[in-house]
């Protein structure tokens, strides 16, 4: 038991993470989006600033918050004997779930720009998208899509 426990903690972590984050990137398209005409506008970056997206869990938190119960459970069961032992049992399960769901929190977190826009038109639009390109201010881009279905490309 004492063996399996690091591996199981080890697959709860890492599962953690399983949010699709790709999403988040200009340069990944949706199945919906494949084969549709997008909107092109052009505009210049005026301001820029870093900041993060919190991608939303495809197991709804479950995975962190249940895995983390479960390895605190198996923690806190080798501690004592007795009531002390249901109780340490207790209180690992309980600090386990709090620990898994913040790792799981922290694990599906993106880094992300957000950008502030003038379009050629005169108009502003902020965007906000994964930082997998080097976007700065006074660059020329590309404004792909419209409303909620926006991204931003180099020009």
């Amino acid at each position: 038991m004492k063996r399996l426990l690091p591996v199981a903690a080890l697959s709860i972590l890492t599962l953690a993470g399983c949010a699709n984050t790709s999403t988040y990137s200009g340069d990944v398209y949706r199945g919906n989006q494949a084969q549709t005409g997008q909107s092109v506008a052009y505009g210049t970056i005026v301001a820029i600033r870093p900041v993060q997206i919190q991608a939303d869990s495809r197991a709804g938190g479950l995975l962190g918050t249940g895995g983390g119960a479960v390895i605190g459970g198996l923690l806190g069961s080798q501690v004592g004997g007795g009531t002390g032992r249901q109780l340490a049992t207790v209180a690992g399960a309980l600090g386990g779930s709090v620990a898994g769901s913040a790792a799981e929190e922290r694990a599906n977190r993106v880094s992300a720009l957000e950008m502030e826009i003038r379009r050629d038109d005169g108009s502003d639009v902020v965007v906000v998208q994964r930082a997998d390109h080097q976007y700065q201010a006074g660059q020329r881009v590309r404004l792909i899509g419209s409303g909620g279905n926006l991204s931003v490309a180099p020009y």
